[in-house]
This record gives structure tokens, C-alpha cells and sequence, in this order.
């Protein structure tokens, strides 16, 4: 019984992340340093993933990685802020799921022993 309850919520927890990270996309493009450091933070991100592309199709990667726009690089950053809280507000129910649920078998373990010492006795 209390696995769908536990799910429902999980799936609730992760729905109503999704506003509050569009928030936090819409708020990280207006403030001025933020602005700057996501604008960083998106370009550190081009230069890698374009690297990493050119890698594996076997292109050189001595060639110099025209930067985004700001623009663009705001919106890329933004998105990436968004997806990461998404993703870390599922990571940490998943992790509490794993901790309630190794929780549940040490004292169902703790019990069996009990009742073995019992039966022993």
C-alpha cells in the first residue's frame, strides 16, 4: 500500500519541480551577474561538447569554436539551470526512496533475528 503512495508523491514532488525551475530559468536571465556567469557557464559548455563532437567523428580539434551568441548562451544556460534542478529534485527522491526502503529491510532483518533468538531460546 504504501509503494503507489510513495510513487504518487515521488511524481508529484518531480511535477511541481517543473514550474519552480522555469522559474529559475526566467529569473537567472535578468539578473546582471548571473546573467554574466550562466553566459560563461554556457559557453564553457559549447566549447566542450563541441570538442567532444569533433572527436568522435574523427575531426580536428586544433580549429578555434566560434562562441554563442549572448543571447543564445543565456537561453542554453537557462535550460541547463531548469533540467539540473529537475533532475536533481528526482535524484534526491530517488535516494530518499532507497534510504526508506533499506530502512524498512533493516528492521524487518532486525525482527527476523529477533524471533529466531526467540525460537532458539
Amino acid at each position: 500500500m504504501i509503494l503507489p503512495v510513495a510513487k504518487l508523491g515521488t511524481l508529484l514532488l518531480k511535477t511541481m519541480s517543473k514550474p519552480i525551475a522555469t522559474r529559475l530559468k526566467t529569473e537567472a536571465s535578468r539578473h546582471p551577474k548571473f546573467r554574466q556567469l550562466i553566459i560563461n557557464l554556457a559557453q564553457a559548455n559549447h566549447r566542450i561538447s563541441t570538442n567532444i563532437q569533433r572527436r568522435v567523428y574523427g575531426h580536428s580539434t586544433s580549429v578555434e569554436i566560434r562562441p554563442l551568441n549572448e543571447e543564445k548562451a543565456v537561453q542554453a544556460a537557462a535550460d541547463l539551470i531548469g533540467e539540473l534542478f529537475v533532475f536533481s529534485v528526482a535524484g534526491a527522491a530517488v535516494i530518499f526512496e532507497v534510504q526508506r526502503s533499506a530502512r524498512s529491510e533493516a528492521r524487518k532483518e532486525e525482527a527476523r533475528k529477533k524471533e529466531i533468538e526467540a525460537y532458539l531460546l
